[in-house]
């Protein structure tokens, strides 16, 4: 069975337009490369390029590791960092990650179902 196609410029560019409070959307795939979507405009950068290199294949492995449980509690829906300076959100798309970061008072309770609709749509 063949996974389904995303679009994932158009998946980035809708979660960034979502909430005001969203800074970054991207897709990371699974050796921690950005290969879509990217800082929204105009919104200074909280880390260094070179950070978000190391943050991004920090997630890819987090993300393989968290496979390992998925036989018996299921595979993970999202996950979700709550940090003093911006919450983080990752969500699976086939092999590769969608990751967002906003402000850290973003409605965590609201945001991470907004953004699966985006991609389930």
């Amino acid at each position: 069975m063949s996974a389904k196609i995303y679009d994932y410029s158009k998946i980035c560019s809708s979660v960034l337009s979502i909430d005001p409070k969203i800074r970054f959307a991207g897709v990371i795939n699974e050796r921690g490369r950005l290969v879509a979507g990217g800082m929204k405009e105009n919104v200074e950068p909280l880390e260094s390029e070179k950070d978000d290199e190391m943050i991004f294949m920090e997630l890819a492995l987090r993300v393989k590791m968290r496979k390992e449980f998925d036989k018996q509690l299921g595979p993970v829906n999202f996950a979700m960092a709550s940090r003093e300076r911006a919450l983080a959100i990752s969500v699976l798309i086939n092999d590769d990650i969608l990751y967002v970061v906003s402000e850290p008072d973003a409605d965590y309770g609201v945001l991470p179902k907004q953004i699966i609709k985006i991609i389930n749509s």
